[in-house]
């Protein structure tokens, strides 16, 4: 009985992990199809660290890609003293994707829309849906977003609110240096996706409806 028992707790942790991985990458390719299709190809900062990307590919002509997971990667060490290690590894494994998913992405397929403010509007609800999917497991989307899951952990405040307000500050650096327009759309895209976080984070699952627990399946 005991090896029974012991058997179903392995075979039920593993399956905890393999599904708690696969919405982690979903939520990452999602994102990086935001990222990729959307708003860098119109210079539309996704976050903080989306802000910093679009510099250093403006400052130093580093693909897009490159400077993302650099950016993201570089957050890590406050991942790793506030979260621990597991979220640090998903933090690691999701920022990995996000930037490969951007950089096949970039290459692979244009937006169907010739206007920038439906690519700000889809990119924006598609960025806030791969967020989501990845704060509901514990793991940060990366940059800025490991100091919001980290506020959210401590001080209890919901992790869309401090990503706008942290953001923002970063879009006013970005705006002054490339042009000023871009702050209006990276607020109206951090607006968007970060209510988007916040509805979504919040969605209570029904347990019996199998198919949406396999989807949000927040633990």
């Amino acid at each position: 009985m005991k090896k029974r028992a012991r058997r179903q707790h392995i075979e039920k942790n593993s399956s905890s992990f393999f599904r708690k991985y696969i919405l982690v990458a979903t939520g990452a390719v999602i994102q990086g199809f935001a990222m990729g299709v959307f708003l860098f190809p119109n210079y539309i900062p996704s976050g903080g660290a989306g802000g910093f990307t679009v510099l250093l590919n403006y400052w130093f002509g580093i693909p897009l890609s490159l400077a993302l997971w650099i950016m993201n990667a570089s957050m890590l060490l406050f991942a790793l003293h506030f979260l621990g290690g597991k979220s640090t590894i998903g933090t690691l494994f999701g920022i990995t994707i996000t930037s490969v998913s951007v950089s096949l992405f970039e290459v692979s397929m244009d937006s169907p829309f010739s206007s920038v403010s439906l690519d700000l509007l889809f990119g924006s609800i598609f960025l806030g849906t791969g967020i989501a999917i990845l704060l509901r497991q514990g793991v940060s989307n990366g940059g800025v977003g490991v100091i919001a899951l980290i506020i959210a952990k401590y001080k209890k405040i919901n992790p869309g609110k401090s990503l706008f307000w942290i953001n923002g500050a970063i879009f006013v650096l970005t705006g002054y240096v490339i042009v000023w327009e871009i702050i209006i759309q990276a607020l109206v895209c951090q607006w968007v996706s970060t209510t988007i976080v916040r509805w979504l984070y919040n969605v209570r699952v029904p347990r019996k409806k199998v198919i949406i627990d396999l989807i949000w399946g927040r633990d």
